[in-house]
């Protein structure tokens, strides 16, 4: 590619969508979002059209093999997307997916629940309207969750990092101070509800942003 990777995610397949700041993938026109077969190579069976609008920052794929993404994108091949869209497999839009405005802000992190439902999180403080501070939870269809119960909310300016445990908790990073009115510093565990896992306590957490996090089999987070 001819500029900067920011995201990445394995298919069960061994192909690789790739997202960023670039608009060449081996030659090839690709804005911002690109699929690899296993060897590196253009998968020209992914054909995003004329891509997002702008960069892509995040990507997760569901069970059923849809793909998701966030950035800072407005369109998705000429559509109007707010910086979050889902994506067949093929590459084109998944019309079932509608989110009536999208947040304000950028997405940085996405992650598909098991049931469907998806956490996303960046640098907004609204979607759809619906006040919201770096974090939200939606169903299925793109419609905000109103059962993941924030309380006041994230204290700070950007989340980064979404990963889900395998009991369905979930690891939050980025740059903030507390969560639901709780002492958290860059780093924060919450219950499938939203609310603040009480026995995950980071300490004073670290001194910086968190913009990455992977769980080791044995469970154990880096």
């Amino acid at each position: 590619v001819n500029l900067p990777v920011e995201a990445m995610a394995l298919q069960t397949d061994g192909k690789i969508i790739i997202g960023g700041m670039f608009s060449l993938c081996n030659g090839t026109s690709r804005n911002y979002l690109a699929r690899l077969n296993s060897d590196g190579s253009l998968d020209t069976t992914f054909n995003p059209g004329s891509g997002a609008d702008e960069w892509v920052r995040a990507i997760a794929l569901q069970q059923d093999g849809k793909i998701l993404i966030g950035g800072d994108f407005l369109t998705y091949d000429g559509t109007p997307c707010n910086r979050i869209v889902r994506l067949n497999e093929d590459g084109s839009i998944d019309t079932s997916f509608t989110t009536d405005g999208g947040p304000n802000g950028n997405v940085m992190a996405i992650a598909a629940q098991p049931d469907g439902k998806i956490i996303i999180g960046g640098n907004f403080s609204f979607y759809s309207g619906i006040p919201c501070s770096l974090i939200a939870r939606l169903g299925q269809d793109g419609s905000w969750d109103s059962s993941f119960n924030q309380g006041t909310g994230m204290e700070g300016t950007m989340v980064r990092a979404i990963t889900l445990t395998a009991n369905g908790k979930i690891l939050v990073g980025g740059r903030f101070d507390a969560y639901g009115g709780i002492l958290r510093h860059n780093l924060v565990m919450l219950n499938a509800d939203g609310s603040v896992d009480q026995v995950f306590i980071p300490g004073a957490g670290p001194d910086q942003d968190v913009w990455a996090i992977a769980i080791q089999p044995d469970g154990n987070i880096l």
